[in-house]
């Protein structure tokens, strides 16, 4: 089976070129009897008339029948390749030079005849007497009884032509036909391989890039001259499609990795408020009778944190997975921000005061409208000053400030916390990053910053973290201006 593009074209390559020899042939074969033709009625166009004259075939205007008669005897011996008939006016043949066994017909079409003494263009064919359906070149003249007909190419001359035609014509014209064909199907193969080295070439950087599971590509380098076609446009667009399927491929090898992290972070995680839960419920439940009122509304209230600690942490794992699915999609209308920054603050003076935080925002001057989810913006203000409350000392300072810039507005949310650690600034807006806090607590495991950066990025805006040189932390998160 022809599996190969090249092989596939050289076998194209070959039947093209055998009918081509074929056609060569037939058409060369036509071409070189009718020209053969031409040439030789042309060229012996008044033979005919030259007999009657030399052999003085008519005299006082009357046929001489013995001249002619001898002249059939006298042209049968010294030139054989012609054969002589007279014929009457209406075309029977009355006499003839050749063999009378072998005349077959008894008239003549009259009507090449009339062409030919018209003086019409050659070649002229005419009725063959010795063939009920062959036709050759002759020459005719008028003579008192009707026509002397002279077929030019007679039965002894096809016998002698049939002989050399097969000897020597054949052979020069197998050896001519099978010569080119050679040459070109050689130049032909050789083109064919010069033109199919690239696929070639470029199906094996398929293959390899296959055999590697996808993950390795050795590029398919072309000449920059060679991309305009379709061959170096071919190779580059697998280039292209390597490349991404490659970062793909790592991409999905870092989700998967980050998905068992995760998996592992979370059970980990659920883990602690589910033990501390079933715990107290089990203690609740053994010590049932023997516990005082009091002991058992301590242990209810521990069980319903643990619970409620739980609820928050699986929804926030719901929430993150929304927004990291984009399942979530930003609503944008123009939103007051400092308005929702107040009343989102009012929500937290409660908690702050029973840490004897002073939480404050500075009143902003000339702020224009943001372009926000108002609902989404909600919960980011929700996660970064819950997370300011949780990592402020006792008796410590929350403070808001706007800045404005000419497309956009920043509001920065700074603590005057323990700050965070070098090694974990990088890290900070990770799921189930653990902190290395300076006061020595242990690291929040949470998801509100992470879901706090997602909901920026959904918005289009950027949220960082960085340390205050006089001590703590500042989260600054941006939202374009709605003039804009």
């Amino acid at each position: 089976m022809l599996r190969t593009l090249y092989a596939r074209l050289a076998a194209a390559l070959v039947a093209i070129f055998l009918v081509i020899g074929l056609l060569y042939g037939l058409i060369t074969s036509v071409v070189t009897e009718r020209y053969l033709q031409q040439l030789n009625q042309q060229f012996n166009s008044d033979l005919a008339q030259r007999i009657v004259a030399d052999r003085k075939l008519v005299a006082a205007g009357e046929l001489d029948r013995q001249a002619l008669k001898t002249t059939f005897s006298a042209y049968m011996d010294i030139n054989p390749s012609i054969e002589i008939y007279l014929i009457d006016s209406a075309g029977k043949i009355l006499a003839f030079s050749a063999d009378p066994g072998r005349v077959k017909r008894q008239h003549v079409d009259l009507q090449p005849i009339r062409a030919f003494l018209r003086g019409e263009g050659f070649p002229l064919l005419g009725d063959d007497p010795r063939s009920h359906d062959r036709r050759k070149a002759f020459s005719v003249t008028p003579v008192p009884a009707g026509y002397l007909y002279v077929v030019l190419r007679g039965e002894e001359y096809d016998s002698v032509e049939q002989t050399l035609r097969e000897s020597y014509l054949i052979r020069l014209s197998l050896w001519t036909v099978l010569g080119s064909l050679g040459f070109g199907l050689l130049a032909g193969l050789l083109l064919f391989h010069r033109l199919t080295r690239r696929l070639q070439r470029l199906s094996g950087v398929m293959q390899q890039f296959q055999g590697s599971d996808f993950t390795r590509h050795q590029p398919f380098a072309e000449d920059p001259v060679k991309l305009n076609d379709e061959i170096g446009r071919l190779g580059q667009t697998f280039d292209g499609m390597a490349d991404r399927i490659i970062d793909q491929w790592g991409e999905l090898k870092q989700q998967d990795r980050l998905r068992r992290e995760l998996v592992a972070q979370i059970s980990h995680d659920l883990r602690t408020p589910l033990a501390a839960l079933q715990g107290y419920l089990e203690t609740l439940q053994m010590k049932a009778e023997t516990l005082q009122e009091g002991e058992r509304q301590e242990y209810l209230g521990i069980a319903l944190r643990q619970s409620r600690q739980l609820t928050r942490m699986i929804e926030a794992l719901f929430e993150l997975a929304q927004l990291e699915a984009r399942e979530t999609r930003a609503e944008l209308e123009p939103v007051a921000l400092a308005e929702l920054v107040q009343d989102v603050m009012q929500k937290f003076v409660l908690s702050a005061d029973e840490k004897g935080i002073q939480l404050s925002m500075e009143p902003p001057v000339g702020l224009s409208l943001v372009l926000a989810d108002l609902a989404l913006s909600e919960r980011l203000l929700d996660n970064l000053i819950s997370n300011a409350i949780d990592h402020t000392p006792q008796g410590g300072t929350i403070r808001i400030r706007f800045q404005q810039s000419a497309d956009s507005v920043a509001v920065a949310i700074e603590d005057s916390g323990p700050g965070i650690a070098a090694a974990d600034l990088p890290h900070i807006f990770d799921p189930f990053y653990r902190s290395r806090p300076a006061t020595g607590q242990t690291g929040h495991a949470g998801l509100g910053l992470a879901i706090a950066r997602r909901i920026v990025d959904l918005q289009g805006g950027c949220l960082t973290a960085e340390n205050r040189p006089d001590g703590g932390a500042c989260f600054l998160f941006t939202l374009g201006s709605a003039s804009v």
